[in-house]
Parts: C-alpha cells; sequence; structure tokens
C-alpha cells in the first residue's frame, strides 16, 4: 500500500492556522482596554502588598482614594504632582514620536531650575517681568542642557539613552556644587540651600495648597500647541516619517539633523520650565536636586508610552502617575507602608505597558493554506533531493 486518504490521490488537504497579523494604526479602542488591564494587572499586585504587610486591602484602598482624591488638600496635592509629569510627559511624547529616546529629563528638569534661580536671585529685573524671564530662563536652559546630546547624534551619531541619562549625573552635581559653593544661602547649617527667593520671584497658588497655577496654564496650553503641531503642521508631518522609517524621511528629503534638534530643544525646554515650576512653586530657593525632584523626570517616561503617541491622552496618564505619587504619601504616612512602594508601583506599571505594546499593535488572523499532495512513503525514501526553481532549470544548459 502506497499511501491512503485524500492526500494520496493528489488532491491538496487544506489547513486552517492562526497567525499574528501587525497592523499600521492601532485602534483607539483597544489602546485604552489594554492600558487599562496593564493598570489593573499592577493594582491586584499591590493589593497582594497590602495584603502581605497586613493591611486589609478595602481600608487601604478606601484611605488613598479619599486622601488622594475626595479631600481638597489631597487633590490639590495630586495635581500639584501632575504638573510637571505633564510638562515633562508632552515633551517626551513628541520625542519619542521621533524615536529621539530622551532619558534626561531629569537634568533638564534641573537645569531649568538652575536658570530660574539666576534669575530670581541675581538678575534683578522690575517685579513684574521676574516670572516670566524665569521661566524664559528655564525653557532656555533646559532646552541647551538637551540639545547637546542632539547634536551628537545628529552629527556623530552617538547613542542619545546614553548620552541623555549621563546628562542627568552632571545636572544633580552641578547643582550640588551651586547650593555649596558660590549659591550656598548664608544662614544655610546642616543643610545646603541658596538663598530664598523674593517675593515677586515666587509663583502665585491657588488659595492656600501649593498648586501653582502658571504652571498648570503653561502645561495645559502646551499640550494643545503640540497636538495641533503634530496633527496639523509640516514640523509634525517630518516628525511622524522620522519616527516610522528614517530611511523614507531621508528620501522625502527631510532633514532628519534638523528635525532631531529641534524636537530635543522643545522636549527639553518644557522640562527645564518643570523645573521653574518646582523651584519657584514649591520650594522658593534651589535646594537639594533629591528633594528638588522626586524622579519627575523618569516617571514622566511612563507618561508618554501610556500616552501611546496621542498628545491629549498625556493629560489622563499625568494625572494617574500623579494619583501614585500623592498616593505613595499616603501609603508612608497613613498606612506605614515602606515608601519604596510608588516607585514598585511605576516600574510595575512601566514593566506591563511595554509588554501588553504588542497586543495594541497586532491581531489574530486566521489564515487558510493548502499543503502540497503527499508523496508515498516508497517514494519519498527514492525521491533525489528537491528540483530547482523553473527559472534555474531553464537557464542550466
Amino acid at each position: 500500500m502506497t499511501g491512503a486518504g485524500p492526500a494520496a490521490g493528489g488532491r491538496s488537504a487544506r489547513r486552517r492556522s492562526r497567525r499574528w497579523e501587525p497592523r499600521a494604526e492601532a485602534p483607539a479602542w483597544r489602546v485604552v482596554l489594554v492600558t487599562l488591564a496593564a493598570v489593573a494587572v499592577a493594582a491586584l499586585v499591590v493589593t497582594w502588598v497590602f495584603v502581605s504587610y497586613g493591611v486589609e486591602p478595602v481600608h487601604a484602598w478606601s484611605t488613598i482614594v479619599r486622601r488622594t482624591l475626595l479631600e481638597p488638600r489631597g487633590l490639590s496635592e495630586t495635581l500639584r504632582k501632575a504638573v510637571p509629569l505633564l510638562l515633562i510627559g508632552i515633551g517626551l511624547l513628541l520625542a519619542f514620536r521621533a524615536r529621539f529616546w530622551n532619558i534626561g529629563a531629569e537634568g533638564q528638569l534641573l537645569a531649568g531650575a538652575v536658570g530660574a534661580t539666576a534669575v530670581a536671585l541675581f538678575a534683578g529685573l522690575p517685579a513684574p517681568l521676574v516670572i516670566p524671564a524665569m521661566f524664559l530662563a528655564g525653557a532656555l536652559a533646559g532646552a541647551a542642557w538637551g540639545a547637546v546630546p542632539a547634536l551628537l547624534k545628529a552629527r556623530l551619531g552617538v547613542n542619545e539613552i546614553i548620552t541623555t541619562l549621563m546628562f542627568n549625573y552632571i545636572a544633580l552635581y552641578v547643582v550640588r556644587y551651586l547650593i555649596n559653593g558660590p549659591w550656598k544661602a548664608r544662614t544655610a547649617t546642616g543643610f545646603s540651600y541658596s538663598e530664598r527667593f523674593p517675593v515677586e520671584a515666587v509663583l502665585p497658588t491657588f488659595g492656600t495648597t501649593r498648586l501653582h497655577w502658571p504652571t498648570l496654564v503653561i502645561a495645559l496650553v502646551l499640550v494643545g500647541v503640540i497636538a495641533l503641531l503634530l496633527a496639523r503642521s509640516r514640523f509634525g508631518f517630518e516628525v511622524e516619517v522620522l519616527g516610522r522609517s528614517p530611511e523614507a524621511a531621508r528620501y522625502a528629503g527631510i532633514d532628519a539633523g534638523r528635525v532631531t534638534l529641534v524636537l530635543a530643544a522643545l522636549a527639553a525646554g518644557a522640562a527645564g520650565m518643570a523645573g521653574v515650576g518646582e523651584v519657584a512653586g514649591i520650594h522658593r530657593r534651589l535646594v537639594e536636586p533629591t528633594q528638588l525632584s522626586l524622579g519627575y523626570g523618569y516617571a514622566a517616561i511612563l507618561v508618554a508610552l501610556l500616552a501611546r503617541g496621542r498628545a491629549l491622552a498625556v493629560v489622563p496618564a499625568a494625572l494617574f502617575l500623579g494619583f501614585v505619587f500623592a498616593a505613595g504619601d499616603v501609603m508612608r504616612v497613613s498606612l506605614r507602608l515602606p515608601s519604596q512602594l510608588p516607585d514598585v508601583v511605576t516600574g510595575l506599571v512601566l514593566l506591563l505597558v511595554a509588554a501588553s505594546e504588542p497586543l495594541t499593535r497586532g491581531r489574530w488572523v486566521r489564515s487558510e493554506g493548502t499543503e502540497p499532495p503527499a508523496m508515498p512513503v516508497a517514494d519519498a525514501l527514492t525521491a533525489g533531493p528537491p528540483a530547482r526553481a523553473a527559472g534555474a532549470e531553464g537557464g542550466g544548459g
């Protein structure tokens, strides 16, 4: 017997399979659903942490929600911590859209704080000009700090992840040098900080809260401007093409170096303005870098990733991370949990969002194919090597 079944008669056997097919644009509902699922999994892990520390989960979550969202002071703190995340996050989203992986927002924030401090303490400007000049100086200082890695990438091909990350540490030590050296306050004992800002250099806040409204307004305006820039301008088109295919951008005549430099300066300038808000709205003097920023430059990377390339989605993403930061204070003070827990939550959400990215960029599709007719076993054992392609056979003589 040489064979049996349909294949033995020379007929092709039809087989069904499922394959993962990437798609150019993910539907909005899928992006929202996958992102919410990632956040929900992180919340389940945090609930397990509550149980492991002997804290009743319902009590823990109700305390966190009440202290961060339902009480006026707690809500203002949530919004306050969302402001720098919003400013930095929209800048990073712009950079990431063009595949410029800026990891240096923390240093750019510190550079902006230094620029604002220089204006507040030494410029001697008329009172109405002080705050606008501080924001301008902070934006320029941050942009200059971010432009150097962009130039190194555009001209020499240096990896921007390494350079922007290293610039964070340079900025940190520059601030420490200033507050321990030429800018150290005369009354500083035990701790290092600069002189206190004059009253005209302090940002106004909502009532008795610490929510400085000028920075909030600037952040919201910047989100709208960048959303329009990406959707309706030639520069937005160039950023989109450069992000999707550098080769296509080069073929279309787009100057990749110029685009990279501009978007890096915009992103770093936004981070610099976040530094102005922190130094002039919260601390009112230049202080230790770890007090000036709670890691906003790194957490804003998650804001940009949660937004998944959509500028307006940065707003809810920043509010969520602001809630995480404010919830960390509640966990530490009211629930007496480790202070590192918010960092665990942030890292966990970052991991889950990165891992779920393929789920938003593809789908399972059913495919049907045909298998070649089966060869009888005896013929298979005596067959020679596979024949060459028809074109090769025709040209062989």
